[in-house]
């Protein structure tokens, strides 16, 4: 094949059957900055999200990351070509189009762009999202529903929340670092892990990096993670998944108050930064942020026994060292307007590496925080053993073996010293935040029991 020039204005290669499309050297506003100024002209660009014709006119609604804005093609005002354009243009093409903008209350947003010129950049076949389609049909288009209005608002506040956790941690001089993803063992317990080949050798993905945190303290202090967890439940409530965002926090010198003044200030700090940053999409989620603006620490405390009692008249199968769960949580926390802290649970219902409360040896110094409206647990947490001899004894009593925790007892060994730390649902509490059904609406491509596809 002869060698293709690099001289401006060369031809360049075209293989066959390939269609190629060059969009036009011309400046772009986005739907959202074009609403904003109200008046001028502007070229936009996007994909189709609703279409309608009327007598001579079209009314094409576009879509583009930033908003939604109607465009009127009226026949007698456009070229022929541009009319012709208008017409067969379908759902979801992507396209561009020039116009006046001006102020017309019956638009959505308030704003239409009269049309003077329109571009087919993609013709999109027949879209196959509907009305009343099932759930499992969606999710199994779900890379197509991502376009949804919901869904860029769910993500938007997403992204946001992150960034807001991530800026919360680095002002109390928290430092982030990646633990790994394979693990040789357990932290939550080995029933819900995934097993996976490993040269030869099994081992785990991650239920948990929290063991991680814990060795990284002892250099940092103050340490945490931002990464997916993988959690093999059977569940197939509302907040279950098998892959999730997990934010752990580890702090050196910190006790079971320290760390749940810290988890409320946190949670504070997100909600209200998220009313400021995300209004918008939080009220186009359905969610009035006035409610979320009233979720100020401190929080209402009780005891695992406190709520046992409480739940005890609703479920009547309750006992001291049962557990709660969705139904349970739903329950307990729908009546209230802000998350409760449930402190002092059960050593039986807490994993080995809790701190026994040295006043009752029962129950562990640990704590769930509920949130509010029956959404139930978005974090755990409490303090750790960081005595040697107690920790090998209180593995022996979960019936593990303290040879596959060798380097974790080894923390104990070598300069060991008080601490806790917690763990975050991300989006157990972005679900929360914004008044979801299904924590399956927080994430782009969900994982559960039956769902990996696509």
């Amino acid at each position: 094949m002869p060698r293709q020039s690099k001289e401006p204005g060369a031809r360049k290669y075209k293989p066959k059957g390939t269609m190629f499309f060059r969009v036009k050297k011309m400046k772009f506003s986005s739907a959202q900055s074009a609403i904003e100024k109200g008046s001028g002209e502007f070229s936009l660009r996007g994909w189709v999200y609703r279409k309608r014709q009327i007598s001579g006119k079209i009314f094409i609604v576009l879509r583009d990351a930033t908003e939604i804005l109607q465009c009127v093609v009226e026949k007698e005002k456009v070229s022929t070509e541009a009319w012709r354009e208008a017409e067969r243009i379908s759902m979801e093409s992507s396209f561009t189009v020039s116009g006046k903008m001006r102020e017309d209350k019956r638009a959505p947003n308030g704003f239409e762009l009269d049309a003077d010129k329109l571009e087919i950049v993609h013709l999109a076949e027949n879209f196959p999202i509907a009305k009343d389609l099932s759930e499992e049909f969606i999710m199994d288009i779900r890379h197509l529903w991502l376009r949804s209005r919901e869904m860029n608002s769910v993500l938007r506040v997403k992204a946001s929340l992150l960034k807001i956790l991530r800026d919360f941690l680095e002002k109390e001089n928290f430092v982030e670092f990646q633990a790994p993803s394979f693990v040789s063992g357990s932290v939550e317990g080995g029933a819900t892990l995934f097993e996976v080949p490993y040269f030869g050798k099994k081992v785990y993905l991650t239920q948990s990096g929290q063991f991680y945190n814990e060795a990284l303290i002892t250099s940092l202090e103050r340490v945490y993670i931002l990464q997916p967890s993988f959690r093999a439940e059977k569940s197939k409530t509302r907040r279950h998944v098998t892959e999730f965002l997990h934010l752990e926090a580890e702090a050196a010198w910190f006790g079971l108050d320290d760390i749940i003044k810290f988890e409320e200030r946190m949670i504070e700090y997100a909600v209200q930064k998220l009313v400021e940053k995300n209004r918008k999409e939080i009220i186009a989620l359905g969610r009035n942020p006035e409610d979320l603006e009233k979720i100020t620490a401190p929080f209402k405390r009780f005891t695992y026994e406190e709520v046992l009692e409480k739940a005890k008249s609703k479920f009547r199968h309750l006992h001291w060292g049962s557990d709660f769960g969705e139904k349970e949580e739903r329950e307990i926390t729908k009546d209230f307007d802000k998350p409760i802290v449930v402190t002092h649970y059960p050593k039986s219902l807490k994993p080995f590496y809790h701190r026994q409360d040295p006043s009752n040896p029962e129950v562990v110094l640990c704590n769930d925080i509920l949130a509010p409206e029956g959404y139930g647990e978005i974090i755990g947490s409490g303090e750790r053993i960081f005595d040697e001899k107690e920790l090998v004894e209180r593995i022996r009593e979960a019936k593990l073996d303290p040879k596959n925790y060798a380097w974790y007892i080894d923390l104990r060994k070598y300069g060991s010293v008080p601490h806790s730390g917690f763990g975050l649902g991300v989006e157990r509490f972005l679900t929360w935040v914004c008044k979801l059904e299904h924590i399956k609406q927080t994430i782009p491509f969900p994982r559960t029991m039956n769902r990996y596809y696509p």
